[in-house]
């Protein structure tokens, strides 16, 4: 069986709310989702998730290739572009098609990828992350009501810009969590919002009343130093790499003892997530995945043996796409279907699509103009800058 050809579907995600970090909120309550679909000249067909928009760029790396030799077509698209760079939109294209070629070699197999990647056990444990920056307290509640139904004992909380705000969400996420466990682990996502400086100050204000299990992200994803000098100033675990685009750029982060949670991107495909957790193993890390939609990185997750927790974002599917896995006792349960368990319905996904992109000039992939420079975190001046 061979590689033949692709084609882009464009879906949404209806999250039923607006979405957002401490860099800006989503315009609308419905975000756009692309999905990569493989051909092969067997008729089976491998699924991708993610924005691919550079794959005109790598794919002549994979066609006409057997796709059960998906590692070695990893490396292929990484040569490919070796002159010119993969990180950014040219390494999410190669995290599409690296996904939809495990899906593709785990059907050819018959087998759902957990299993085929040698995992004992359908289930991954995670935590509830509901990009809840823009909810008031009572809709914040609402939504960790929710997924406490489901089991989760674990909650990260979107902030980093009022610290008075955050505490008292924290507070408010706990005690929701709390019906799930005596002990449960909160966390606070800052996005990359602060300098070092900054980072140490907020985060120990906070550890006076609430005891962080992580923060993420508190300064630039690059900065080893400053998240080595965050690490020392506070008690919380750091975690960042979500937005590291390969292996080579966790290097710096792991020589410099600058993290503690080894975090990794959906987006980036399969591959590239087995060779992190394998490097974060190799130094007694434990690796946590940053969800996307339908979770494709929960396979692999489910067999790495110092895999931590799974973020959870929603507990709904974007339209059009089937999934074949359960969110329950806090965790997600993989299904028995081959491959991914994600079966794409086009001619549903074409009669429902919007009109309109929701993606804007706002939202959370924006950085603002006064990131890591406020002298006062909620200054409306700078809150009227950023939109």
């Amino acid at each position: 069986m061979k590689v033949t050809g692709y084609r882009s579907v464009t879906t949404d995600h209806d999250w039923g709310r607006r979405i957002g970090d401490a860099n800006g909120v989503m315009p609308d309550a419905s975000t756009e989702v692309q999905v990569l679909i493989l051909e092969t000249d067997g008729g089976l067909e491998g699924i991708g998730l993610g924005a691919h928009g550079d794959i005109d760029r790598v794919f002549g790396a994979v066609e006409g290739r057997d796709p059960r030799a998906v590692v070695a077509l990893y490396d292929r698209m990484l040569d490919r572009v070796f002159k010119t760079g993969h990180s950014g939109a040219v390494f999410g294209a190669i995290g599409a098609v690296d996904m939809a070629l495990w899906d593709l070699k785990a059907k050819m197999a018959g087998e759902p990828l957990w299993r085929m990647l040698g995992a004992a056990d359908r289930f991954v444990p995670g935590y509830a992350s509901g990009l809840d920056i823009a909810l008031d307290d009572d809709a914040l509640v609402r939504l960790y009501q929710c997924f406490a139904e489901r089991g989760f004992g674990a909650g990260k909380l979107k902030g980093g810009r009022s610290l008075d705000r955050d505490l008292r969400r924290l507070q408010a996420m706990r005690e929701v969590l709390g019906r799930n466990s005596a002990h449960p682990a909160v966390m606070l996502d800052a996005n990359e919002s602060w300098t070092r400086s900054q980072a140490v100050r907020y985060v120990t204000a906070i550890e006076r009343v609430v005891d962080l299990a992580w923060v993420e992200e508190p300064v630039r994803r690059w900065d080893a130093a400053g998240l080595a000098s965050v690490r020392t100033g506070i008690r919380a675990a750091v975690a960042t790499g979500e937005n590291l685009t390969g292996l080579e750029q966790y290097r710096p982060l792991l020589d410099a003892d600058a993290i503690d949670i080894v975090q990794v991107g959906n987006v980036w495909g399969i591959t590239h997530f087995l060779r992190v957790a394998a490097v974060a193993h190799a130094h007694d890390l434990p690796v946590s995945p940053v969800a996307y939609h339908a979770n494709p990185l929960a396979h692999a997750a489910a067999a790495m043996p110092n895999h931590l927790a799974f973020e959870v974002q929603d507990l709904s599917s974007p339209t059009g796409l089937e999934v074949d896995q359960e969110y329950l006792d806090g965790g997600i349960v993989l299904g028995d279907e081959p491959g991914l368990g994600i079966q794409v319905n086009e001619k549903h996904i074409t009669a429902a699509r919007a009109a309109t992109s929701p993606a804007g000039a706002v939202g959370p992939h924006i950085r603002p103009t006064r990131a890591g420079l406020r002298l006062v975190p909620d200054s409306p001046r700078d809150q009227t800058a950023d939109r």
